[in-house]
């Protein structure tokens, strides 16, 4: 009998999305968090901007 303990909630792997999808054509999105805006972007050189 296999005595493992399942996993916490914690543990669990984090949902997953290609930032292709989420940034859209525009290679951009508006991400509004506890009512503030901030804008997530892809820079020329295909890193990823936060910005407020």
């Amino acid at each position: 009998m296999d005595k493992t303990p399942a996993p916490s909630p914690s543990a669990a792997v984090p949902r997953q999305i290609d930032s292709k999808q989420l940034l859209g054509p525009d290679g951009r999105v508006v991400i509004v968090h506890e009512g503030q805006q901030y804008q997530l972007r892809q820079t020329q050189a295909g890193k990823l901007i936060l910005t407020k």
